[in-house]
């Protein structure tokens, strides 16, 4: 059959871009790594002249390499973005900060950014540095920066 229709490099080019736009009205990230991969295997079609089993075989070599490169791609970006959105605590371990109010009888807030954390440490005076050593569920640990 597709000896008959002959199947064309345009056809990948057609079916790259139908893939990518149905990324965007389904995102998943998925769509878009075959998307890129029938785009490519219509430019290698098109430069080699690849017959229609070559170009099956060229469309799965490049759907399997464009997803595992997709998937390194986005395992690498989300681990400090979207991957860490509900452990924004665990971001703050080894980070330094002022007390803008003492830590008495063990206890303390600190202000980070736009939020306020509770903290655990050695009593410390407004004003002094302090590194977050660990947390203990929503409490950071702290102690006197050096």
């Amino acid at each position: 059959m597709w000896d008959e229709v002959g199947l064309q490099p345009w056809i990948w080019l057609v079916l790259g871009l139908l893939l990518i736009g149905l990324e965007t009205v389904a995102p998943g990230i998925f769509l878009l790594w075959l998307g890129i991969a029938a785009i490519l295997t219509g430019l290698v079609d098109a430069a080699f002249d690849l017959s229609w089993q070559a170009s099956f075989v060229t469309f799965a070599v490049l759907s399997l390499a464009a997803v595992l490169i997709g998937r390194a791609l986005t395992w690498r970006g989300s681990a400090g973005g979207a991957g860490s959105l509900n452990r924004r605590a665990e971001s703050l371990i080894g980070r330094r900060f002022t007390l803008d109010r003492p830590i008495v009888s063990g206890e303390g807030r600190i202000k980070v950014d736009d939020t306020v954390w509770r903290i655990i440490g050695p009593d410390l005076p407004a004003g002094r540095d302090v590194v977050v050593r660990r947390l203990e569920g929503a409490t950071l640990v702290v102690e006197a920066a050096s």
